[in-house]
Parts: C-alpha cells; sequence; structure tokens
C-alpha cells in the first residue's frame, strides 16, 4: 500500500510539473483572448486520466493552484480548476471501461465527449467573466457568439481533441512501460 501511495504521488507531482511548464514555455500557443490554445498543454492531465482517478484529480487541482502561483489570469486559472469535471468523468469512464482506449471508433468517440464536457465547462467559467465585464474589451466588441461560443467553446473541443491524440500516441508508444504503471497502482 505504501508503495502504491508513494508512486501516485510522484506520477501525480511529474505531470503536475509537465501540465505547468508545458503551458508557460511551449513555443506553440495561440492567444485569441479569451481563448488561449498551447498544443499539448492537456496531455499530462491525459496521462493522468489513462493512470487513475485519483491522479487525474490531483494533477487538475495541482496545475489550477500553478497557475494560480504563476500569476496567470484568474480566468485562465479558473479555467484549469473546470478541468475537474472532464478529468472527473473521463477517469471513471475509463476505470469502468478498460479496453475502451484499445477500438479506434470508440476511443475518438470518447475524445469527443470528454472534449465537449471540457469545453462546456470552460464556456461556462468565461461566460461569467463576460457577463461580469471582467474580459478584455475586444471580446465584447466581437460579440458573445464569437468570443466565447466559437473560440473558447469550439477552440477547446478541438484542442482538447488535439491534445488526446497526441497523449494517445505517446502512450501507445511507451506500450509496456504505461501498463507496468498501472499495474503498480492497483
Amino acid at each position: 500500500m505504501r508503495k502504491t501511495n508513494t508512486l501516485k504521488w510522484t506520477l501525480s507531482g511529474l505531470l503536475i510539473a509537465l501540465g505547468i511548464v508545458i503551458p508557460m514555455f511551449s513555443p506553440v500557443k495561440i492567444l485569441l483572448e479569451p481563448a488561449s490554445f498551447t498544443l499539448a498543454s492537456h496531455v499530462p492531465i491525459f496521462f493522468a486520466m489513462f493512470l487513475s482517478p485519483s491522479i487525474a484529480l490531483y494533477v487538475a487541482l495541482g496545475t489550477t493552484a500553478g497557475f494560480l502561483l504563476a500569476g496567470f489570469p484568474i480566468v485562465v486559472s479558473l479555467r484549469a480548476l473546470s478541468h475537474v469535471l472532464f478529468v472527473a468523468a473521463g477517469s471513471w469512464i475509463l476505470k469502468n471501461n478498460h479496453s475502451l482506449l484499445e477500438h479506434p471508433g470508440k476511443k475518438q468517440l470518447f475524445s469527443f465527449v470528454i472534449g465537449l464536457i471540457h469545453a462546456v465547462s470552460e464556456v461556462l467559467v468565461v461566460t461569467f467573466f463576460y457577463y461580469g465585464g471582467g474580459l478584455p474589451e475586444a471580446n465584447y466588441t466581437n460579440g458573445f457568439f464569437y468570443s466565447v461560443i466559437l473560440l473558447v467553446g469550439i477552440g477547446t473541443l478541438l484542442h482538447s481533441m488535439v491534445d488526446f491524440v497526441i497523449a494517445q500516441t505517446v502512450w501507445a508508444g511507451l506500450g509496456r512501460q504505461t501498463q507496468k504503471m498501472k499495474k503498480a497502482l492497483q
């Protein structure tokens, strides 16, 4: 039991660190406020989901704390906190459907469903700031539909699905190592 807890905390810490570092230093960023898209920024969260629900929740909460401590705008930090919703749903689905990631069609449907939860969660956060007057003026010039629904909603859905493919590709490339980690966590 102690070895399993140490492994969980170690993996969680490493994934939290990656989840904070990738958005800070990635050269592939698109910033269209209130939306921001950093390639592979969700990969650590997806890895955590593939490992276990508890690790996934630790990583979602840890990256949120990291964004707050790093001085990211509150809307960005709260968007990160909203990841708890899709992480909880996705982890639960994976825990109860062990072979889901082995079937291409099911894997894509899963990616879409959690991407949709991800997008709706972030839209809700940004909507609060939009109607509260907490976004840059350009967002109001472009209107709610463009700024929130298209950029944040559709953009997050697509970003989530792209990052899921990256995470799944790297996960599959690690092969036996990922299976050893999962087995050690049980």
